[in-house]
């Protein structure tokens, strides 16, 4: 599994997240303590409920228990990670423009590179005329000759690319995966609208964990994902797509965790 030192220190800012979340965020402190969780294993003799991870649609139920007692947002990000994930998604230089077409998202993306901003458009949208102010700026982008991405369910960037001009160039995207119905490569990202991006899918075919930001591990509820870089709301061992079976491993191309489903 993945050099031993990087392993460590990946494993240990796990456990940072944990301890952070037993201490101090509420549904955490409460449903960890009820089924045996300290802080971070579990007691010796009690086996907890999927090793203390929840399912995401009951942490979305209590988003107000997930905030730090010291106070913070308790709004998820749908559109969390994406910037760190779209070089490695795309293999090309920035775009000027980056369109998610998703329902989830309500903001657009933050960090993207220099040069480049980011909008959201509703699906329902993708399909209207002129009168829908994103496709005008699509289509006004595309006439300047600089690359725009689209960012979203497959079905979604289709319809998108169908209400465009026929005369205009396409524009570039990247499909959104989900862990309980993965797709085909060579490429995408792995998406969940509480945790936000959390992977990409790479040119060897393999779901790479986004793991400067995010942790995964195997419960008996299935693979637990930890969203390292945000105390709040605090995101740690949730159980997304009704909790999937599947396994860590390390990549034999790359060297870095993929999870297998």
């Amino acid at each position: 599994m993945w050099n031993s030192l990087a392993f460590r220190l990946w494993r240990a800012a796990y456990l940072r997240a944990v301890s952070s979340a037993f201490a101090t965020v509420p549904l955490y402190r409460e449903t960890w303590a009820l089924h045996g969780r300290t802080d971070p294993v579990l007691v010796p003799g009690k086996t907890g409920s999927n090793g203390g991870a929840l399912p995401a649609d009951g942490v979305h139920r209590r988003l107000v228990d997930t905030a730090p007692l010291a106070g913070g947002s308790t709004e998820p990000d749908p559109a969390r990670g994406l910037a760190g994930l779209l070089t490695r998604a795309t293999h090309r230089p920035s775009h000027r423009l980056v369109v998610i077409v998703d329902s989830d998202v309500t903001r657009p993306p933050t960090g993207l590179p220099r040069g480049s901003r980011g909008c959201v458009l509703h699906p329902d949208a993708a399909t209207a005329a002129g009168d829908e102010p994103v496709i005008r700026e699509v289509v006004d982008t595309l006439r300047r000759g600089e690359r725009v991405l689209t960012v979203g369910e497959g079905k979604d960037l289709d319809a998108l690319t169908a209400a465009l001009p026929a005369q205009l160039p396409p524009p570039d995207r990247v499909p959104h995966h989900r862990i309980d119905r993965p797709g085909t490569g060579p490429f995408g990202l792995l998406h969940d609208p509480l945790l936000g991006y959390l992977g990409v899918l790479r040119e060897c075919g393999r779901l790479h964990v986004d793991h400067w930001h995010v942790y995964v591990r195997e419960t008996a509820g299935g693979l637990a994902f930890t969203v390292l870089d945000r105390t709040s709301p605090r995101l740690v061992d949730v159980l997304i797509g009704g909790g999937v079976p599947g396994e860590v491993h390390a990549c034999p191309k790359h060297g870095s965790p993929v999870i297998e489903t």
